[in-house]
């Protein structure tokens, strides 16, 4: 089910900017969708880190194949050895357990998460390894369906807002932010149309 807000976003949107009026109306038909679960959300972007999204839906399938049920405990149980061979590296192994061990003491705790706006959220889950603010942010839009994130260092969006706005050429982050500012407050929502843009299967986290 698409989030409450998306048809009054896609509507504002398409009233003050043409090119995404044509997005829209290419991939009207979908919407961002939520998984509902904070630790699975987490553990597949940190999977998909700095691959793409084919490889890493070919790790998450062997991943889950391996380990069974995803929950912190059964992580922790399996320890490093256990998540070795399904394509993850060391260092993503040891994200991965040092998530679980965040969850399974409490050091996370997503009934919290609702009360805390946006910038909050990232700094609390940014204490986390492996989680730096382009996960926290996919997060924010991909499991808490936040409407206004704009995440500057996703390569899509910057590759999609050149193509579509800046005839190919490439600007700075700052002139990025900047132009970004149109689209408030619904950047999120304008972010997942350009991914679309790009492919248009939507990604889920």
């Amino acid at each position: 089910m698409a989030p409450s807000y998306w048809s009054l976003a896609t509507a504002e949107l398409s009233s003050a900017d043409p090119v995404m009026a044509d997005l829209v109306s290419r991939y009207g038909d979908l919407a961002l969708v939520s998984r509902g679960d904070p630790f699975a959300t987490l553990v597949r972007s940190i999977i998909g880190q700095q691959i793409s999204v084919k490889a890493a839906e070919a790790v998450w399938g062997r991943f889950i194949a391996q380990i069974g049920t995803l929950m912190p405990a059964r992580l922790l149980e399996l320890g490093p050895e256990g998540l070795v061979g399904c394509g993850l590296s060391q260092r993503k192994i040891e994200y991965l357990l040092d998530l679980s061990a965040s969850f399974a003491s409490g050091r996370l705790c997503p009934d919290d998460w609702g009360g805390l706006d946006d910038e909050a959220l990232i700094l609390e889950l940014t204490t986390v390894r492996g989680i730096g603010r382009w996960t926290a942010e996919m997060f924010l839009i991909f499991n808490l369906l936040r409407p206004d994130v704009f995440p500057l260092d996703d390569i899509g969006l910057q590759r999609a807002v050149f193509q579509h706005y800046f005839a190919g050429e490439k600007c700075s982050r700052q002139a990025l932010a900047d132009f970004g500012e149109r689209w408030r407050p619904w950047r999120s929502v304008a972010t997942w149309y350009l991914w679309r843009s790009l492919d248009p299967l939507p990604v889920e986290y």
